[in-house]
């Protein structure tokens, strides 16, 4: 897969919700998040965005790619929206093969 390709696939993870993760996320995936949330695995990630309100928007900033065989790592700084609150910044990386 190309890299433009994944950076559309990383924005709707960010934007697209729940669904998006059930049809497109490895089922053993795994996502770091600070305290107190922590590590969450498969179906409990799925299920944390159920919960919580979903982003209006994000802007993608120092964007880095790396690729070794099948497998590509984009990393990033993310700036997240929601309405009425204050941006969320945060050191993104995401694994895909």
């Amino acid at each position: 897969m190309d890299f433009e390709t994944l950076w559309e696939m990383e924005n709707s993870f960010w934007l697209d919700g729940p669904d998006f993760y059930e049809s497109s996320m490895a089922s053993d995936a795994r996502m770091v998040f600070p305290s107190p949330v922590g590590i969450l695995a498969g179906k409990e990630i799925v299920e944390g965005l159920k919960q919580g309100p979903r982003w209006q928007s994000v802007d993608f900033e120092e964007k880095t790619e790396t690729c070794r065989g099948d497998t590509s790592v984009l990393a990033y700084k993310a700036i997240g929206r929601r309405d009425g609150e204050d941006p969320y910044i945060a050191l993104c990386a995401s694994t895909y093969v």
